[in-house]
């Protein structure tokens, strides 16, 4: 059976997604200056957003064997689709109610987000392979590559039809996605192990494996997205860069160089876990860099490398997974998920607080005034520095991986 469609509609899927995590962080402002719509209610947007996929992520660990897995992929397309419309229509047509409509339209392509993460990659896993690693590496590397394109296609909207415009931008980003929803329905799907297989004595080792699995894919994430939420602001205000360039230079050249990274694994890539330890490495390094560095051109390469760095540490420990748990099933991806999810959630929340609670502090002002630089910026500093110890747990934890598979080699299913 030829699978060539199937996977392109997976890689569609998750370009078009791209969509749904960029853009609305993109027309905050505009939110604010139109509906007067508060900061603190545009961030329970984003809270929202990764607390319904995390929310969908549970919902198909535990109960994954209630659901028809093949329709559901069929659907999500369409799912993301009835999302941004909503999150375009309501606001335009109610703008005393646009916060409701807002906050529908992203509870709706949330939850279609969430499923995307929990099926896609065991419909690509489940698709007869030579190479599955680097299929699975690929499909990762396309959501970079469609943050590149919503940036830039967002980018030249703004700048020819104006951001009091955008419900037409969402409007094109939402019809994007009846491709998927097509080329779905015209592909064969593969048959999918919904649960984990058990083996008799071996339940134990399995549960210590995806233990640390989630781990792993926990500290990568949070790697990942504390720099992703954090990357344009840190370059403007903490390094004194202009905006413009901040965006541009920083958030698209980050997710250049995620896309990149990932392109070349699934090209060329081996040894796994190796690779997952560099990034944590390389991470760790990075945020140490971007964190004590006075030479703003240094800092900026090293939040921009930083993509490079923890660029398989998300779709990496799904490998692993695969490479060490064979047949591990829907609901362990859907569990690695909720990793995931959970600490693209926490880690930037985290960032955030504490470069609020230090920049109000009087060593951040005397570090300050000695530096010549504000507080805001010595508190925007300790953030990344708080943010390195995501990295460098990661590195504590693959060790811990490397050690505990070097030891029962393979767990084989029965």
């Amino acid at each position: 059976m030829n699978f060539k469609r199937t996977k392109l509609a997976c890689y569609s899927t998750y370009l078009s997604m791209s969509a749904v995590f960029c853009l609305p962080s993109m027309l905050f402002v505009t939110f604010r200056e139109t509906y007067g719509i508060s900061y603190t209610l545009l961030g329970t947007l984003v809270l929202t957003n990764f607390c319904t996929q995390l929310l969908v992520d549970l919902i198909f660990t535990f109960f994954t064997k209630y659901f028809n897995v093949k329709t559901v992929v069929r659907v999500m397309p369409l799912i993301t689709c009835a999302g941004l419309l909503i999150y375009a229509i309501f606001p335009a047509l109610f703008p005393q109610y646009a916060y409701a409509g807002l906050l529908t339209g992203t509870v709706v392509f949330s939850v279609s987000a969430g499923l995307s993460e929990v099926l896609l990659s065991p419909v690509i896993a489940a698709i007869p392979s030579e190479t599955p690693e680097k299929d699975m590496s690929l499909l990762h590397s396309l959501y970079a590559y469609g943050v590149v394109f919503v940036v830039v296609v967002s980018t030249i909207f703004f700048k020819v039809f104006g951001a009091e415009n955008w419900m037409y931008l969402a409007m094109f980003f939402a019809m994007l996605t009846i491709i998927s929803c097509v080329l779905f329905c015209i592909s064969p799907m593969p048959e999918m192990n919904l649960t984990q297989e058990k083996s008799e004595g071996k339940g134990a080792k399995k549960g210590v494996a995806m233990t640390l699995c989630v781990l792993c894919i926990f500290m990568g994430s949070a790697a990942e997205n504390s720099m992703t939420n954090w990357i344009s602001s840190y370059i403007e205000n903490a390094l004194n860069i202009s905006k413009t360039v901040g965006d541009i230079l920083g958030l698209t050249l980050f997710a250049v160089l995620l896309g990149v990274a990932r392109t070349l694994y699934a090209k060329y890539g081996k040894n796994i876990s190796n690779t997952l330890l560099l990034g944590m490495i390389g991470a760790t390094v990075c945020y140490l860099t971007a964190a004590v560095s006075t030479v703003p051109v240094i800092s900026m390469i090293a939040c921009v490398f930083t993509g490079f760095c923890t660029s398989m540490l998300w779709p990496g420990t799904l490998i692993l997974m695969e490479e060490k748990i064979p047949n591990p099933g829907v609901a362990a991806y859907a569990l690695m998920a909720a990793g995931g999810d959970f600490g693209a959630s926490v880690a930037p929340q985290l960032l955030g607080a504490v470069a609020d609670k230090v920049a109000v502090t009087p060593f951040a002002a005397e570090i300050g005034g000695k530096l010549n630089v504000t507080a805001e910026q010595v508190g925007m500093k300790a953030g990344m520095l708080v943010a390195m110890i995501f990295p460098l747990i990661g590195i504590a934890v693959l060790i811990c991986i490397k050690k505990f598979f070097k030891k029962q080699k393979t767990i084989k299913a029965k």
